[in-house]
Protein backbone atom coordinates (compact mmCIF):
# COMPACT_ATOMS: atom_id res chain seq x y z
CA UNK A 1 0.00 0.00 0.00
CA UNK A 2 1.26 3.48 -0.76
CA UNK A 3 2.48 5.68 2.06
CA UNK A 4 0.69 8.71 0.64
CA UNK A 5 -3.04 9.00 0.01
CA UNK A 6 -4.47 8.63 -3.48
CA UNK A 7 -5.42 11.88 -5.16
CA UNK A 8 -7.82 10.19 -7.56
CA UNK A 9 -11.55 10.55 -7.13
CA UNK A 10 -13.51 9.71 -5.19
CA UNK A 11 -11.90 11.53 -2.29
CA UNK A 12 -11.41 9.18 0.67
CA UNK A 13 -13.15 8.95 3.98
CA UNK A 14 -10.54 10.53 6.28
CA UNK A 15 -10.37 9.66 9.97
CA UNK A 16 -8.23 11.79 12.28
CA UNK A 17 -7.05 9.84 15.32
CA UNK A 18 -6.09 6.17 15.69
CA UNK A 19 -7.44 5.50 19.14
CA UNK A 20 -10.36 3.19 19.90
CA UNK A 21 -12.85 5.58 18.25
CA UNK A 22 -10.91 5.98 15.00
CA UNK A 23 -10.03 2.33 14.48
CA UNK A 24 -13.48 1.09 15.53
CA UNK A 25 -15.16 3.46 13.08
CA UNK A 26 -12.90 2.16 10.30
CA UNK A 27 -13.66 -1.44 11.24
CA UNK A 28 -17.43 -0.94 11.46
CA UNK A 29 -17.46 1.00 8.17
CA UNK A 30 -15.50 -1.75 6.40
CA UNK A 31 -18.19 -4.27 7.39
CA UNK A 32 -20.66 -2.20 5.34
CA UNK A 33 -18.44 -0.78 2.58
CA UNK A 34 -15.39 -2.63 1.30
CA UNK A 35 -14.41 -0.27 -1.51
CA UNK A 36 -14.48 3.37 -0.39
CA UNK A 37 -10.88 4.47 0.31
CA UNK A 38 -10.13 5.17 3.98
CA UNK A 39 -7.19 7.29 5.12
CA UNK A 40 -6.44 7.27 8.83
CA UNK A 41 -4.20 10.06 10.11
CA UNK A 42 -2.53 9.85 13.51
CA UNK A 43 0.28 11.51 15.42
CA UNK A 44 1.40 8.17 16.90
CA UNK A 45 2.37 4.79 15.40
CA UNK A 46 -1.21 3.66 14.84
CA UNK A 47 -0.75 0.46 16.85
CA UNK A 48 -4.06 -0.68 18.30
CA UNK A 49 -4.30 -1.03 22.07
CA UNK A 50 -7.01 -0.70 24.69
CA UNK A 51 -6.49 2.56 26.56
CA UNK A 52 -8.21 1.28 29.75
CA UNK A 53 -5.37 -1.25 30.18
CA UNK A 54 -2.93 1.59 30.94
CA UNK A 55 -4.24 1.97 34.49
CA UNK A 56 -3.90 -1.70 35.48
CA UNK A 57 -0.81 -2.87 33.60
CA UNK A 58 1.97 -2.06 36.04
CA UNK A 59 1.18 -4.65 38.72
CA UNK A 60 0.96 -7.28 35.96
CA UNK A 61 4.48 -6.23 34.87
CA UNK A 62 3.22 -5.66 31.33
CA UNK A 63 5.50 -3.55 29.16
CA UNK A 64 4.15 -0.95 26.71
CA UNK A 65 4.89 -3.33 23.82
CA UNK A 66 2.83 -6.05 25.48
CA UNK A 67 -0.20 -3.74 25.64
CA UNK A 68 -0.39 -3.53 21.84
CA UNK A 69 -3.13 -5.97 20.84
CA UNK A 70 -2.78 -5.47 17.06
CA UNK A 71 0.20 -3.79 15.36
CA UNK A 72 -0.62 -0.99 12.92
CA UNK A 73 0.56 -2.99 9.90
CA UNK A 74 -1.93 -5.73 10.68
CA UNK A 75 -4.78 -3.23 11.12
CA UNK A 76 -3.90 -1.66 7.75
CA UNK A 77 -3.90 -5.05 6.03
CA UNK A 78 -7.11 -6.29 7.68
CA UNK A 79 -9.15 -3.14 7.09
CA UNK A 80 -7.61 -2.04 3.78
CA UNK A 81 -6.83 1.49 4.92
CA UNK A 82 -4.03 3.94 4.21
CA UNK A 83 -2.37 4.82 7.50
CA UNK A 84 -0.49 8.10 7.78
CA UNK A 85 1.34 7.52 11.06
CA UNK A 86 3.28 10.27 12.84
CA UNK A 87 1.35 12.90 10.83
CA UNK A 88 -0.02 16.02 12.47
CA UNK A 89 -3.13 17.74 11.10
CA UNK A 90 -2.17 21.41 10.92
CA UNK A 91 -5.46 22.80 9.66
CA UNK A 92 -8.91 21.92 8.43
CA UNK A 93 -10.78 23.76 5.68
CA UNK A 94 -14.37 22.52 5.79
CA UNK A 95 -15.49 24.60 2.78
CA UNK A 96 -12.79 23.09 0.56
CA UNK A 97 -13.10 19.62 2.16
CA UNK A 98 -9.40 19.37 2.86
CA UNK A 99 -6.88 19.04 5.67
CA UNK A 100 -3.24 20.11 5.69
CA UNK A 101 -0.86 17.55 7.19
CA UNK A 102 2.68 17.90 8.49
CA UNK A 103 5.18 15.03 8.59
CA UNK A 104 8.91 15.37 9.23
CA UNK A 105 8.85 19.04 8.37
CA UNK A 106 6.95 18.54 5.10
CA UNK A 107 3.33 19.55 4.52
CA UNK A 108 0.77 17.99 2.21
CA UNK A 109 -2.89 18.61 1.42
CA UNK A 110 -5.43 15.81 1.69
CA UNK A 111 -8.95 16.13 0.29
CA UNK A 112 -11.81 14.21 1.89
CA UNK A 113 -15.36 13.20 0.96
CA UNK A 114 -16.29 12.85 4.64
CA UNK A 115 -14.11 13.59 7.65
CA UNK A 116 -14.30 11.90 11.06
CA UNK A 117 -12.66 13.62 14.02
CA UNK A 118 -11.65 11.21 16.79
CA UNK A 119 -9.00 13.41 18.35
CA UNK A 120 -9.61 12.18 21.90
CA UNK A 121 -8.99 14.12 25.06
CA UNK A 122 -5.98 15.70 26.74
CA UNK A 123 -5.09 15.59 30.44
CA UNK A 124 -6.11 18.67 32.40
CA UNK A 125 -2.96 20.41 33.60
CA UNK A 126 -3.06 21.77 37.13
CA UNK A 127 -1.01 24.96 37.57
CA UNK A 128 1.75 24.12 40.05
CA UNK A 129 4.63 26.02 41.55
CA UNK A 130 8.06 24.66 42.38
CA UNK A 131 11.25 23.76 40.57
CA UNK A 132 9.97 20.37 39.36
CA UNK A 133 6.43 21.23 38.25
CA UNK A 134 7.42 20.22 34.71
CA UNK A 135 8.33 16.74 35.95
CA UNK A 136 4.73 15.90 36.88
CA UNK A 137 3.60 13.10 34.58
CA UNK A 138 0.23 12.13 33.14
CA UNK A 139 -0.70 8.93 31.33
CA UNK A 140 -3.08 9.40 28.43
CA UNK A 141 -1.61 7.09 25.78
CA UNK A 142 0.85 4.28 25.21
CA UNK A 143 3.80 6.66 24.79
CA UNK A 144 2.99 8.32 28.14
CA UNK A 145 2.81 4.89 29.79
CA UNK A 146 6.20 4.05 28.29
CA UNK A 147 7.77 7.14 29.86
CA UNK A 148 6.13 6.41 33.22
CA UNK A 149 7.07 2.71 33.03
CA UNK A 150 10.70 3.54 32.33
CA UNK A 151 10.85 6.16 35.08
CA UNK A 152 9.39 3.85 37.71
CA UNK A 153 11.11 0.67 36.55
CA UNK A 154 9.94 -2.88 37.14
CA UNK A 155 12.60 -3.89 39.65
CA UNK A 156 11.08 -4.13 43.13
CA UNK A 157 14.50 -3.71 44.81
CA UNK A 158 14.26 -0.03 45.76
CA UNK A 159 11.26 1.27 47.67
CA UNK A 160 9.32 3.64 45.46
CA UNK A 161 6.75 6.30 46.26
CA UNK A 162 4.27 7.81 43.81
CA UNK A 163 2.07 10.79 44.59
CA UNK A 164 -1.17 10.90 42.57
CA UNK A 165 -3.13 14.10 42.00
CA UNK A 166 -6.82 13.21 41.82
CA UNK A 167 -9.03 10.57 43.43
CA UNK A 168 -11.34 10.13 40.45
CA UNK A 169 -11.70 7.08 38.26
CA UNK A 170 -8.19 7.06 36.77
CA UNK A 171 -6.47 8.16 39.98
CA UNK A 172 -8.09 5.35 41.98
CA UNK A 173 -7.32 2.74 39.33
CA UNK A 174 -3.65 3.75 39.23
CA UNK A 175 -3.54 3.88 43.04
CA UNK A 176 -4.85 0.31 43.25
CA UNK A 177 -2.49 -0.96 40.55
CA UNK A 178 0.64 0.68 41.92
CA UNK A 179 -0.09 -0.22 45.55
CA UNK A 180 -0.69 -3.84 44.50
CA UNK A 181 2.77 -3.78 42.87
CA UNK A 182 4.34 -2.73 46.17
CA UNK A 183 4.64 0.99 45.43
CA UNK A 184 3.90 3.42 48.28
CA UNK A 185 1.03 5.55 47.00
CA UNK A 186 -0.22 8.94 48.23
CA UNK A 187 -3.40 10.39 46.71
CA UNK A 188 -4.33 14.07 47.01
CA UNK A 189 -7.83 15.38 46.24
CA UNK A 190 -9.87 18.40 47.38
CA UNK A 191 -12.95 16.18 47.74
CA UNK A 192 -13.84 14.46 51.03
CA UNK A 193 -13.47 10.91 49.60
CA UNK A 194 -12.61 9.00 46.41
CA UNK A 195 -14.92 9.06 43.37
CA UNK A 196 -17.03 11.71 45.09
CA UNK A 197 -18.71 12.75 41.82
CA UNK A 198 -19.70 9.19 40.90
CA UNK A 199 -20.48 7.33 44.10
CA UNK A 200 -22.80 7.79 47.07
CA UNK A 201 -20.87 8.58 50.24
CA UNK A 202 -20.98 5.07 51.74
CA UNK A 203 -19.66 3.45 48.56
CA UNK A 204 -16.85 5.99 48.36
CA UNK A 205 -15.93 5.28 51.98
CA UNK A 206 -15.81 1.56 51.21
CA UNK A 207 -13.31 2.22 48.41
CA UNK A 208 -11.30 4.53 50.64
CA UNK A 209 -11.03 1.80 53.28
CA UNK A 210 -10.21 -0.94 50.76
CA UNK A 211 -7.37 1.01 49.16
CA UNK A 212 -6.06 2.16 52.55
CA UNK A 213 -5.79 -1.53 53.46
CA UNK A 214 -3.46 -1.90 50.44
CA UNK A 215 -1.32 0.91 51.85
CA UNK A 216 -2.70 3.91 49.95
CA UNK A 217 -2.30 7.12 51.97
CA UNK A 218 -5.14 9.58 51.38
CA UNK A 219 -4.90 13.39 51.61
CA UNK A 220 -8.45 14.73 51.23
CA UNK A 221 -9.65 18.30 51.41
CA UNK A 222 -6.43 19.70 50.03
CA UNK A 223 -4.43 20.17 46.82
CA UNK A 224 -0.80 20.13 45.70
CA UNK A 225 0.54 23.67 45.43
CA UNK A 226 4.18 23.01 44.45
CA UNK A 227 6.53 20.23 43.41
CA UNK A 228 10.27 20.69 43.99
CA UNK A 229 13.33 18.62 43.18
CA UNK A 230 15.36 17.42 46.15
CA UNK A 231 18.28 16.01 44.19
CA UNK A 232 17.29 12.44 45.05
CA UNK A 233 13.61 12.75 44.20
CA UNK A 234 10.65 15.09 44.46
CA UNK A 235 8.91 16.88 47.30
CA UNK A 236 5.30 17.98 47.02
CA UNK A 237 3.97 20.85 49.11
CA UNK A 238 0.27 20.50 49.91
CA UNK A 239 -2.04 23.43 50.55
CA UNK A 240 -2.71 22.18 54.11
CA UNK A 241 0.99 22.48 54.98
CA UNK A 242 1.87 18.79 54.58
CA UNK A 243 4.90 17.78 52.54
CA UNK A 244 5.16 14.43 50.75
CA UNK A 245 8.43 13.00 49.43
CA UNK A 246 8.00 10.97 46.23
CA UNK A 247 9.96 9.46 43.38
CA UNK A 248 7.25 10.36 40.86
CA UNK A 249 4.21 12.61 40.77
CA UNK A 250 1.34 11.53 38.54
CA UNK A 251 -1.49 13.89 37.59
CA UNK A 252 -4.89 12.22 37.15
CA UNK A 253 -7.24 15.14 37.69
CA UNK A 254 -9.27 14.47 34.56
CA UNK A 255 -9.45 14.89 30.81
CA UNK A 256 -10.62 17.68 28.56
CA UNK A 257 -11.89 16.99 25.04
CA UNK A 258 -9.29 17.90 22.42
CA UNK A 259 -11.16 20.47 20.34
CA UNK A 260 -8.07 22.36 19.11
CA UNK A 261 -8.34 21.42 15.43
CA UNK A 262 -12.14 21.67 15.35
CA UNK A 263 -12.29 25.05 17.08
CA UNK A 264 -9.59 26.51 14.81
CA UNK A 265 -11.67 25.40 11.81
CA UNK A 266 -14.74 27.19 13.17
CA UNK A 267 -16.70 24.14 14.29
CA UNK A 268 -19.10 24.58 17.19
CA UNK A 269 -17.33 23.45 20.38
CA UNK A 270 -18.38 23.61 24.03
CA UNK A 271 -17.21 20.92 26.46
CA UNK A 272 -16.41 18.92 23.33
CA UNK A 273 -17.02 19.10 19.59
CA UNK A 274 -20.78 19.57 19.33
CA UNK A 275 -22.45 16.79 17.32
CA UNK A 276 -26.09 16.00 16.54
CA UNK A 277 -27.79 12.60 16.78
CA UNK A 278 -26.11 11.57 13.51
CA UNK A 279 -22.73 12.63 14.96
CA UNK A 280 -22.41 15.43 12.42
CA UNK A 281 -20.65 18.58 13.55
CA UNK A 282 -21.71 22.10 12.62
CA UNK A 283 -19.92 21.62 9.26
CA UNK A 284 -21.26 19.48 6.43
CA UNK A 285 -19.56 16.10 5.96
CA UNK A 286 -17.57 16.46 9.18
CA UNK A 287 -18.36 14.07 12.04
CA UNK A 288 -16.92 13.47 15.50
CA UNK A 289 -17.06 10.74 18.14
CA UNK A 290 -15.15 9.46 21.12
CA UNK A 291 -13.61 11.47 23.94
CA UNK A 292 -13.56 14.65 21.82
CA UNK A 293 -17.32 14.70 21.14
CA UNK A 294 -20.18 16.36 22.99
CA UNK A 295 -23.15 14.16 22.23
CA UNK A 296 -26.68 15.47 21.62
CA UNK A 297 -27.72 11.84 22.21
CA UNK A 298 -26.39 12.08 25.78
CA UNK A 299 -27.92 15.41 26.75
CA UNK A 300 -24.88 17.41 25.52
CA UNK A 301 -22.42 15.41 27.60
CA UNK A 302 -18.98 14.06 26.83
CA UNK A 303 -18.69 10.33 27.59
CA UNK A 304 -15.03 9.28 27.90
CA UNK A 305 -15.70 5.55 28.25
CA UNK A 306 -15.40 2.48 26.03
CA UNK A 307 -19.07 1.51 25.57
CA UNK A 308 -20.21 4.92 24.25
CA UNK A 309 -17.42 4.75 21.66
CA UNK A 310 -18.49 1.29 20.48
CA UNK A 311 -22.12 2.40 20.16
CA UNK A 312 -21.20 5.66 18.44
CA UNK A 313 -18.82 3.99 15.95
CA UNK A 314 -21.46 1.48 14.88
CA UNK A 315 -24.10 4.17 14.32
CA UNK A 316 -21.67 6.47 12.52
CA UNK A 317 -20.44 3.69 10.23
CA UNK A 318 -24.02 3.02 9.13
CA UNK A 319 -24.59 6.72 8.45
CA UNK A 320 -21.36 7.01 6.46
CA UNK A 321 -22.30 3.90 4.47
CA UNK A 322 -25.55 5.51 3.37
CA UNK A 323 -28.08 4.63 6.06
CA UNK A 324 -28.59 7.65 8.37
CA UNK A 325 -28.64 6.11 11.85
CA UNK A 326 -29.37 8.31 14.87
CA UNK A 327 -27.25 7.38 17.87
CA UNK A 328 -29.27 6.08 20.80
CA UNK A 329 -27.23 5.24 23.87
CA UNK A 330 -28.40 2.27 25.93
CA UNK A 331 -27.71 2.03 29.66
CA UNK A 332 -23.93 1.70 29.88
CA UNK A 333 -22.66 0.71 33.33
CA UNK A 334 -18.96 1.41 33.91
CA UNK A 335 -16.68 -1.10 35.64
CA UNK A 336 -14.11 0.60 37.85
CA UNK A 337 -10.85 -1.38 37.75
CA UNK A 338 -10.12 -1.40 41.47
CA UNK A 339 -9.67 -5.09 42.42
CA UNK A 340 -9.39 -4.09 46.09
CA UNK A 341 -13.09 -3.26 45.78
CA UNK A 342 -14.71 -4.05 42.41
CA UNK A 343 -17.27 -1.37 41.48
CA UNK A 344 -19.93 -1.05 38.79
CA UNK A 345 -21.51 2.38 38.25
CA UNK A 346 -24.53 3.31 36.15
CA UNK A 347 -24.53 7.03 36.85
CA UNK A 348 -27.79 8.97 36.51
CA UNK A 349 -27.85 11.88 34.07
CA UNK A 350 -26.28 14.93 35.80
CA UNK A 351 -29.53 16.87 35.37
CA UNK A 352 -31.59 14.06 36.91
CA UNK A 353 -32.99 14.98 40.32
CA UNK A 354 -33.35 12.29 42.95
CA UNK A 355 -31.58 10.61 45.84
CA UNK A 356 -29.32 7.65 46.47
CA UNK A 357 -30.98 4.89 48.49
CA UNK A 358 -29.35 1.86 50.07
CA UNK A 359 -30.66 -1.22 48.25
CA UNK A 360 -31.52 -4.65 49.56
CA UNK A 361 -28.39 -6.67 50.15
CA UNK A 362 -24.73 -5.79 50.52
CA UNK A 363 -23.03 -3.41 48.11
CA UNK A 364 -26.07 -1.93 46.34
CA UNK A 365 -27.18 1.69 46.02
CA UNK A 366 -30.03 2.82 43.78
CA UNK A 367 -30.65 6.34 42.49
CA UNK A 368 -34.40 7.03 42.57
CA UNK A 369 -36.17 10.03 41.06
CA UNK A 370 -39.10 11.85 42.69
CA UNK A 371 -41.51 9.20 41.41
CA UNK A 372 -39.48 6.31 42.77
CA UNK A 373 -38.17 5.30 39.32
CA UNK A 374 -34.64 3.90 39.37
CA UNK A 375 -32.33 6.08 37.21
CA UNK A 376 -28.94 4.69 38.20
CA UNK A 377 -27.15 2.29 40.51
CA UNK A 378 -23.83 1.49 42.15
CA UNK A 379 -22.63 -2.00 43.01
CA UNK A 380 -19.55 -2.84 45.08
CA UNK A 381 -17.74 -6.04 46.01
CA UNK A 382 -19.88 -9.16 45.68
CA UNK A 383 -22.79 -6.91 44.74
CA UNK A 384 -21.25 -6.47 41.27
CA UNK A 385 -22.73 -9.89 40.40
CA UNK A 386 -26.12 -8.13 40.25
CA UNK A 387 -25.16 -5.96 37.28
CA UNK A 388 -27.65 -7.52 34.83
CA UNK A 389 -30.48 -7.52 37.34
CA UNK A 390 -30.01 -3.86 38.24
CA UNK A 391 -29.55 -2.83 34.60
CA UNK A 392 -33.01 -4.23 33.81
CA UNK A 393 -34.52 -2.22 36.68
CA UNK A 394 -32.96 1.07 35.55
CA UNK A 395 -34.48 3.60 33.17
CA UNK A 396 -31.68 5.86 31.90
Amino acid sequence: MNDSPHTTTPAPLVIVGAGLAGWTTAREFRKLDTTTPIVLVTTDSGDFYAKPTLSNAYAQQRTPAQLVSTPAAKMVETLNVTLLAHHHVESLDTAAHRVVLRHQGQTQTLHYSRLVLSTGAQPIRVPLGGTAADQVKSINNLDDFGVFHQALGLEPAAPRTVLILGAGLIGCEFANDLAHAGVTVHVVDPSPRPLSLLLPAQAGEQLQTALAALGVVWHFGTTVSAVDSTGTGLRAQLADGTTVAADLVLSAVGLRADTTLAAAAGLACERGIVVDALLQTSAADVYALGDCAQYASAGQRTLPYVMPIMNAAKALAATLAGTPTPLVFPLMPVSVKTPALPIVVAAPHPAQTGTWQTGDGEGLWQFLDGNGVQRGFVLTGKGTARRMEQSKLTQP
